[in-house]
């Protein structure tokens, strides 16, 4: 039986050693994502002159996605991307997203995240009163929702990312909305390509088509709603967002090969532009 035992030791050293090359591994592919070089840009939604959507308490869209867009950042820098950088552009709506789309281009950014809040079509808009003055609400929907562009340079990994913030909202209890398949959406439906974290293609939307980097769009939540408004605006939810959105983008630098990498651009200045430089906080 000594026979016996030895193999018994021979398959225990077997599986130790394995075990050990596991681990070897995962740490090789943990030190995959440089994270004092991986840029990430967050785009903040809209333009003070053009703020986008307006809450159920006349609240603008842009002043929601400039607070949170902040706090995503000063995450990032946290976690050791300090290179990510706080997109801020001013204007009209059109001439603003051509703007971001080149500064972005220009970057050497290996991520761009786009940061909105969402509202519904006028069809669903109620009427009521808030601090003597009359607002538009809809408390049909709440949810985020996450978009991105098959027209985008790299549409397989901005699923890829898109599917990785998905599952990080998921995890911290955090559901999507899942209006944007119905048919009353009219010219707003959209294809759910990931229905379990809500991922939905939008290919017309310029900061996701034309940015030569991975895009992903998030709507964080629905300010039309007048409940979803108020959690929006909180400091814990704003926080779950932010830390969701720090480690989707550390599992998707860790997941992407150093060839991966838009090498194109490396060696570029490390400034979007001297207007962009005041957006860095």
């Amino acid at each position: 039986m000594i026979w016996l035992s030895r193999i018994g030791v021979a398959v225990v050293s077997l599986l130790l050693a394995q075990s050990a090359w596991a681990e070897t591994d995962n740490e090789v592919r943990s030190d995959r994502c440089d994270r004092g070089q991986f840029r990430v840009i967050i785009d903040v939604g809209h333009t003070a002159e053009v703020p986008g959507a307006m809450s159920a308490r006349g609240k603008s869209e842009y002043d929601f996605n400039l607070r949170l867009a902040t706090e995503i950042k000063q995450k990032l820098v946290d976690a050791g991307f300090a290179r990510t950088v706080l997109l801020v552009t001013a204007g009209p709506a059109r001439p603003a997203l051509m703007k971001r789309v080149a500064l972005a281009n220009r970057s050497s950014a290996q991520l761009f995240l786009s940061i909105h809040h969402d509202s519904v079509p006028s069809q669903f808009k109620q009427t009521w009163e808030y601090e003597g003055k009359p607002h538009q609400f809809s408390d049909r929907f709440s949810g985020h929702s996450i978009f991105i562009s098959n027209d985008n340079e790299h549409p397989e990994a901005s699923l890829q990312f898109g599917q990785l913030l998905g599952q990080e909202l998921k995890a911290r209890d955090l559901h999507y909305t899942p209006h944007y398949t119905e048919p009353f959406m009219g010219r707003r439906q959209r294809v759910l390509v990931d229905p379990d974290v809500g991922v939905y293609r939008y290919d017309q939307l310029i900061v996701l088509r034309k940015t030569l980097m991975p895009a992903v769009l998030l709507e964080a939540g629905s300010i039309i709603n007048r409940d979803e408004e108020l959690t929006m605006a909180s400091p814990e939810r704003q926080a779950a967002i932010s830390d969701a959105a720090t480690e989707a983008v550390a599992a998707f630098c860790a997941a992407r090969q150093p060839e991966q990498l838009d090498v194109r651009r490396r060696g570029k200045p490390d400034t979007l532009s001297a207007a962009t430089a005041k957006s860095r906080r």
